[in-house]
């Protein structure tokens, strides 16, 4: 059993989840969220008779605090976290993460995530590429997925993928859109990362943006169109609107009538901005191509 559970981040529905997988008294979590919804976490799990500090083991995506940022709860508890080797370091130590993240949120670092804790390296699980994770009956493999950070993992369950951000963001029947955070898209790598999924054939994908997904050709084309589109639209305005203000204003607005045209309600528009907003990833293409573009 797969339960999608929504942390309703800033008071919305479907924009940040998080999955558990339950066998009699085994269970698996799939992301965390961040620090400040473990409650929402703990209320979900009560609801369905679960004790939030049964959950011994929860694997991470990447470590951005929509996806990681209560791992350390988890970990007090006596959870070990499994997280790519490249992310390790920053749950054990995340004065970095923090300094970063702190960078492009300021002060509304509390508001949006809450508090973020070391975590005791001994409950902190290096996963490589291809690498198998056995917990119980449950099998996992770890799928080296970057693009959208270069410490992604994909985590494939049977025939269902636990896509983190790598396969974008998708509310209800509304459109895929990337999320193309600083400081590591690659484009190329990106593009690698779907390939390697395609090649998976799952049958399900689960995204953490949100939920549950199975037209998965029409998935994966919509989030290149989508790529392409948003990266394109970046190369080419960072020349003409020099401040960065000015560029994040004329994407949004860009981003905004696209999704009106499209006859998408106001409220998913706010759902999707909740989830993945479009000034993130302004940030994250510009510096792509400032490094790689002309």
């Amino acid at each position: 059993m797969i339960k999608i559970i929504d942390i309703n981040f800033l008071n919305k529905k479907s924009a940040v989840g998080c999955f558990l997988l339950k066998e009699n008294n085994n269970f698996v979590l799939v992301e965390t969220g961040p620090s400040l919804y473990y409650k929402e976490i703990k209320k979900s799990l009560n609801d369905i008779n679960v004790d939030i500090k049964k959950i011994k083991n929860v694997l991470v995506t990447h470590i951005h605090l929509d996806h990681s940022g209560g791992a350390w709860k988890f970990a007090k508890n006596g959870a070990s976290i499994y997280v790519h080797p490249k992310g390790a370091p920053h749950l054990i130590s995340p004065k970095k993460l923090i300094s970063s993240a702190s960078m492009i949120y300021g002060n509304d670092m509390d508001r949006l995530w809450g508090k973020v804790e070391k975590i005791n390296s001994k409950k902190v699980i290096s996963v490589s590429n291809n690498e198998i994770i056995k917990i119980g009956n449950f099998e996992f493999k770890a799928l080296y997925t970057p693009g959208h950070a270069n410490h992604h993992i994909a985590w494939q369950f049977e025939r269902n993928i636990f896509t983190g951000d790598v396969a974008g963001a998708k509310i209800g029947n509304g459109p895929v859109m990337p999320a193309c955070p600083p400081p590591d898209i690659d484009l190329k790598k990106w593009e690698e990362s779907l390939i390697l999924l395609e090649k998976e054939k799952p049958k399900k994908l689960y995204l953490t943006h949100f939920g549950e997904h199975e037209n998965i050709d029409n998935h994966f084309s919509e989030l290149r169109d989508s790529l392409l589109d948003w990266s394109l639209w970046v190369k080419e305005k960072r020349k003409k609107y020099l401040d960065d203000n000015t560029l994040v204003k004329k994407f949004n607005e860009y981003v905004y009538e696209k999704m009106q045209s499209q006859n998408i309600s106001s409220k998913l528009i706010d759902q999707y901005y909740a989830a993945n907003p479009p000034y993130m990833s302004v940030s994250g293409l510009k510096r792509y191509w400032d490094k790689y573009g002309k």
